[in-house]
Order: structure tokens, then C-alpha cells, then sequence
């Protein structure tokens, strides 16, 4: 049966067992972490990039200006 969760709720779900699997395994990559979270949490493209900028401290990219 499938249960219906409030939005986002797959993506609190995903950044906590990445937090917790990089604890538990630091030297994994941590692509390795996002691609397994991506299927489990079944994570669109953008909620995968979301989780990288995340877990990098990356800053956001900037959006391509338009002339």
C-alpha cells in the first residue's frame, strides 16, 4: 500500500539517512550516498541537486541571464 506524505517529507527523510550513512561510513564518496538516497527517496533531478549543495556547503548556482 502506498502512503501519501506531506511535501517534502522524502526530503527531510533522504538528508537524514545521508547525515546518518556518512557517520556510520566516512569514507565513502559522497555521490555514492546521494545516488543510493536518490533511489530510495525517490528524488527528482533538482531534489538530488538540492541534497548536494546541501551536503558541499556549495553555494547555489546562478541562474543563466538572459540578454
Amino acid at each position: 500500500m502506498t502512503h501519501i506524505q506531506p511535501a517534502g517529507e522524502h526530503i527531510r527523510k533522504a538528508a537524514a539517512f545521508v547525515a546518518e550513512i556518512r557517520k556510520e561510513q566516512p569514507k565513502r564518496s559522497l555521490e555514492s550516498i546521494l545516488d543510493e538516497a536518490g533511489m530510495r527517496f525517490n528524488l527528482t533531478p533538482l531534489d538530488s541537486q538540492a541534497m548536494y549543495r546541501l551536503f558541499t556547503d556549495s553555494p547555489p548556482e546562478k541562474p543563466a541571464q538572459m540578454d
